[in-house]
Order: C-alpha cells, then sequence, then structure tokens
C-alpha cells in the first residue's frame, strides 16, 4: 500500500503547478493533503472529482485558510472530521480514515507562529490527539498518523538548527511532544530507516532556501511500533515542486 502525504499550501494554486498530475501519476493508495485552503465548492471540477478516487474534505470555517483532505481508492470502513474539540475543528486539521487493520490520521498541526502566541493551542493539539491514539492503542488498534506536523524533531531535521532553538517549530516544548509520542507506541519510520540522512520537506520561499537547500523537515509519517516490521519504504520527494513543502510516501505490506 502506498501513502503519500503533501502540504500543498493552496490547493487551487498547487494544482496550476502540475501537483493534481503528479499525484494521479503516482497512483498512491491513500493521498493525504493539507492546508487545501479551499471549499470544494471553489474548485473546478477537474480539480474536485480525480478518477478512482473517494475523496473526503475538511475545509476550515474560514475561507482561505488550513483544511485537509484524504483521497482514498475505493471505500473507506468509516471516514471522521475533526478531534471532538471545536477549538480545533473549527480550523479543518483532522481527517480520520479507518482501513481494515490500521487507522490513518491526515493532520494539518498548528503553526506556533513567529510570536509564540500559538505555541500553547499547538501543545494542546498534540496532546489531544495522543490521548485518542492512547485510546486506540489500548483497544489494540494500529496508526498511522501523517501530515505537517509543524515540527522539526532533531537538530538532524532542519539545516540552521544552531539559530532556530527559539524559533517556533523547534522550541524544546514541541520537540518534547515528538518524543512523547515516540514513547507511547510510535515510531518515525523514515528515520528508522535513514538515522543520518540529512533531507528536509520544507523550505521557505525567501532566501533562494530551496535551491540552497535550507530546509526543514516537518512532514511525518508517525506509525505504531507494530506496523513497523511492514514497512518497505519511506520516502521524501524533494526534487517535486509544486508548493513550499515536498511529498512524503510510506509503502507498507
Amino acid at each position: 500500500m502506498k501513502i503519500i502525504t503533501w502540504n500543498v499550501n493552496g490547493l487551487r494554486a498547487a494544482s496550476k503547478k502540475g501537483v493534481l498530475e503528479w499525484i494521479v501519476e503516482q497512483s498512491p493508495d491513500a493521498m493525504c493533503l493539507q492546508e487545501t485552503r479551499v471549499l470544494p465548492e471553489q474548485l473546478t471540477e477537474e480539480q474536485r472529482d480525480i478518477p478512482g478516487y473517494e475523496i473526503t474534505w475538511n475545509p476550515a470555517q474560514k475561507k482561505g485558510y488550513s483544511g485537509v483532505a484524504t483521497w482514498t481508492k475505493g471505500d473507506a470502513l468509516e471516514v471522521e472530521l475533526g478531534l471532538g474539540e471545536e477549538r480545533f475543528d473549527v480550523e479543518g486539521r483532522v481527517i480520520r480514515t479507518r482501513f481494515p487493520d490500521f487507522y490513518l490520521y491526515n493532520i494539518y498541526f498548528p503553526n506556533g507562529q513567529r510570536g509564540h502566541e500559538r505555541v500553547g493551542y499547538k501543545l494542546d493539539f498534540y496532546e489531544n490527539l495522543l490521548a485518542q491514539c492512547n485510546a486506540l492503542h489500548t483497544a489494540g488498534e494500529s496508526i498511522i498518523i501523517t501530515g505537517d506536523f509543524n515540527t522539526a524533531h532533531n537538530e538532524i531535521d532542519l539545516k540552521n538548527h544552531k539559530t532556530n532553538h527559539k524559533t517556533s517549530g523547534f522550541l524544546p516544548e514541541e520537540r518534547a511532544m515528538i518524543d512523547k509520542y515516540l514513547e507511547n507506541g510510535f515510531v518515525d519510520p523514515f528515520r528508522e530507516r535513514n538515522p543520518e540522512k540529512e533531507q528536509y520537506s520544507w523550505w521557505s520561499y525567501r532566501a533562494a532556501a530551496r535551491s540552497r537547500n535550507v530546509g526543514w523537515r516537518i512532514d511525518y509519517f508517525l506509525i505504531s511500533e507494530n506496523l513497523l516490521p511492514r514497512v518497505q519504504d519511506a520516502i521524501i520527494h524533494d526534487d517535486v515542486l509544486g508548493s513550499d513543502h515536498c511529498p512524503v510516501e510510506l509503502q507498507i505490506k
């Protein structure tokens, strides 16, 4: 099974840069989009209806902001929007899809902002999700979380780590939340397979960051520990353009 995640930074703009064509060519079994920033009715039929896929949308109440979409081949067993808490769910950040042997979370995690004014909100979001995942793990379920985590976990995950310890996205309390997930039954399959590889999934539009590869790895798959033996590959497609993020892929038996 091939699952791909991609923060497209505005689906309408990304669709003009070949993003939809690339996805169709890759033909993933599940495609998780973040920061769609659009209502389905604002899309053309070609942008909204992709042959062979069932598409679930969870837009934010605020127009032009946030939003996620999950494409699946065939009908999922169950689809649920949000985390069940209004202050998170009005922003259209979560779609949970149930497959026969695991739950797939497509998530656009909050950004803590430059002034750190949303760091508390972001950490609360992480905690709320983890509580749900712990309950599922206790019930014997397996989980795949994917999307834009808006946090670089360790120094290897961003180019300029020395100058970013006070920047949201690399604050100690944000990084500790990733640690907490790893302490509660999750693993990072990309890092498990590539313990020393410096590869990024997001680059600022400023200062030619992408051409200089001054980036951050903030787009992840975190999977239940019992799924790790089934992982065939974990790939960061850093050569694929169309957004300030690149697609990240998980191949699992």
